[in-house]
Order: structure tokens, then sequence, then C-alpha cells
């Protein structure tokens, strides 16, 4: 039997030497379901994710094919996609229903491929056997779009479709766009699926995250799974239905990249601390404070690399424009005006108007004091001008 030939989507510019994490799909959709989630991944991690066959970029099936099957598909795909830096590289593996379900297969079979394994709204086993044939019957005789409907009801929480048209819309297209020969097969492989009585031989660190309103694969799965497997956690979000990468993406990527921490090397952190510091304060005044390193401040340098950008930077829960509005408050509260100058030129580099800079100085002159907002527009104003004449910088 033929092993299905999996598409993958880089989520991410490539970037040689991060640790790889490749991201699943749940049934009826594409890599689209992980889009707005892998924003908040991006700084730690090279990221791919991989869509079913006759899904996505994916080809349709031409034979049938087991959860087993799939998870060889997903080895062959990652070296295919890794190639250049040797086949047989560990990743770490993150998937949604059957994505879940693929990755808890890796988890078993490869184990030395997979440093971990985060299991989203899935389990062991997800329904019946009996419901899975027959809802691949009903895609053989109706098509995909059939499904819309009902998929509305079991994907998403209460109230998403009113919050996030948009993203509910293109998410029940992927649907309507997948092939139903490829959809029933898929369905008949989670119909053989029982991973139950080999959950003790899982030997990578198991994540496990449900939807608290998840209809298709309730907490009570998840808790199951966790407790099955000698290194598994459970976190349940709440007013989460079954699409949990897409429902809520930032509140996913934060669990995810929690769950992933204890992973990182400190080479590893130093990395993604280094291109976010690069990202945010520019390449010149980085290449000036990593040439003017010395034995007396090399471990402060090393220090605030991992510390300050690798650890806190890089976090999800707030995007750099906040972050950025955040440190210039704290450093006119503190009267670091150097330190302002430079995050005042790195605030503009990431987004933020003089107008807001403004706006976030006068809050501060009510909270922080006028003498001190005083200093700091004056602080401002050569920082604008530095941008606007670059010799005045030097």
């Amino acid at each position: 039997m033929p092993v299905p030939v999996l598409t993958a989507t880089r989520l991410t510019p490539e970037r040689t030497g991060w640790p790889l994490l490749v991201l699943g799909p749940s049934l009826g959709t594409s890599t689209r379901l992980w889009h707005e989630c892998a924003t908040g991944l991006a700084d730690t991690h090279d990221v791919v994710a991989w869509d079913l066959p006759g899904h996505g970029r994916s080809a349709p099936a031409t034979a049938p094919f087991t959860i087993a099957e799939l998870a060889a598909a997903v080895l062959d795909l990652v070296d295919r996609t890794d190639g250049r830096r040797g086949v047989g590289r560990p990743f770490r593996h993150a998937g949604d229903s059957v994505g879940g379900a693929v990755g808890l297969q890796l988890a078993l079979d490869a184990p030395h491929r997979v440093d971990a394994a985060a299991v989203l709204c899935s389990g062991a086993r997800i329904g019946s056997a009996v419901g899975w044939r027959q809802r691949a019957e009903l895609v053989r005789r109706s098509g995909t779009s059939a499904l819309v409907e009902g998929s509305a009801d079991r994907w998403f929480a209460p109230g998403f479709l009113d919050r996030e048209p948009a993203t509910a819309a293109a998410l029940l297209q992927d649907l309507r766009d997948a092939d139903a020969e490829s959809y029933a097969l898929v369905c008949e492989a989670l119909a053989a699926l029982d991973l139950t009585d080999r959950l003790g031989a899982v030997r990578p660190p198991l994540l496990v995250v449900s939807g608290a309103l998840d209809p298709v694969a309730p907490p009570e799965l998840g808790r199951a799974l966790a407790d099955g497997v000698p290194a598994g956690r459970l976190v349940v979000l709440d007013d989460v239905g079954h699409l949990a990468p897409a429902e809520a993406p930032l509140r996913t990527a934060t669990v995810l990249l929690g769950f992933l921490a204890g992973l990182q090397t400190q080479e590893e952190v130093h990395r993604s601390g280094m291109a976010v510091r690069r990202a945010v304060l520019g390449d010149a005044h980085v290449d000036r404070a990593v040439a003017a390193t010395d034995e007396t401040t090399r471990d402060f340098q090393d220090l605030i690399t991992r510390y300050a950008w690798g650890s806190v930077w890089t976090r999800p829960g707030l995007d750099r424009r906040s972050r950025s509005m955040i440190t210039l408050t704290a450093l006119v509260a503190h009267g670091h005006w150097e330190e302002l100058g430079l995050h005042v030129r790195a605030a503009l580099r990431g987004g933020l108007t003089r107008a807001e800079i403004a706006e976030v100085l006068l809050q501060s002159a009510v909270y922080c004091g006028v003498p001190a907002a005083n200093a700091a527009f004056r602080t401002a104003q050569e920082a604008f001008a530095s941008v606007d004449d670059p010799e005045r910088s030097h």
C-alpha cells in the first residue's frame, strides 16, 4: 500500500539551524488553520505545516492508508523539506484533531525523531468507527459541501462565527475545496485508529490541549490521553471548540511555546534572542554592541540576549508594538534617557508612528511626572532628528 505524499507550506522564513516545528491539520482544513498562530511561534522555531491528502496543496490520495502511514508520510515530508540539513533530523510536532493523532503516532513510531509532540483537540481514539464510516459514505455520495453546516457546529465554539466570520468562512471553504475521496479515506483511517493500549509506550514529552467547548474531542478525552502517557500534561482552553489554533491563536501559541521552552538549549535561546534583538534595534546598533564586547561585558551581553530578548521579547502574549510602548514608559519612569532614545528609534522601526510615541510620552507625564516627560520629549525629538539625518547619530 503506497504511503501518501504530503505537501508542506513554510510559515516562517527558512531558518537554518533553528529547531523545526511541524504543524498538522484537522480533517477538512488546510495549513490555513495555523497561519495566525504560527506568527506567535516564529521567533523561536523554523515552522512548516502539512496538508492532508487532497486538502490544501497536497495531491489527492490514490489508495487507502492508515494513521501510521500518514505519520510515515510526515517523516518523509520532513526529510524532503529539511534535506539540505541532513535526513533524520529531530523535530517537534503539533497537530489538531487528526493532525494531533498523527503526532501521537509519530511519538510512538519514531521517538528518535520527535523531540516533543503537542496533541490539540484530539485523543488516542476519536469518535466511533461507525460514525467515521457513515461520514465517508456521505462524502462519497454528496461531496464535502454536504458537511459544511454540520462542521460549523462541530468546529467552532458558540459565538465564534459571529466574532470571526472571515476566519470561519475561509476554513469552511477549505472543507468545500477538499477532495471528496481523500476526505473519505481519512475518515476510514480514523475509524481504524485506537492507540489507547499503546499510550504507556510514548517516550517524548506530550502536551495535550483541549477546547473546553469541543464536542468532537472534549476535555475528558484529553485528560485520558495526558494521564495515559508517562510524560503528559493537559491544558484546557476556555471558550474554545475543536479548532484551537484558529479560534484562539494567541493563547494556543503561548501554551505551545511554554511547553517547547523546556526543550530549548541555551544556544537556541541565544540565537532566537539575537534575531529578535536585531529585528527590534537594528543590525547597526547590535553590531556595534557585539564589536564592543570584551571580557568585562561578555556575560552581561549574553544575559540580556538570552533573558530579555530570547525569553521575554519572543513571547507571543504581546506584539512588538505593545512591548515597545511598555518599554518606552518604563524608561521614562526610571530616567534612562540614552536607552529611551534607542528604543524610540526601535519603536519607529517596529511600526509605531511619531504621533503614537508622543501619546505614550504624554501618558507617561501623568504617571511618571512632568519633569520626566519633559526630558523624554526632548530625547524623542533628538531620536526623530537622528532618524531624519543619520549623520547626527554618529
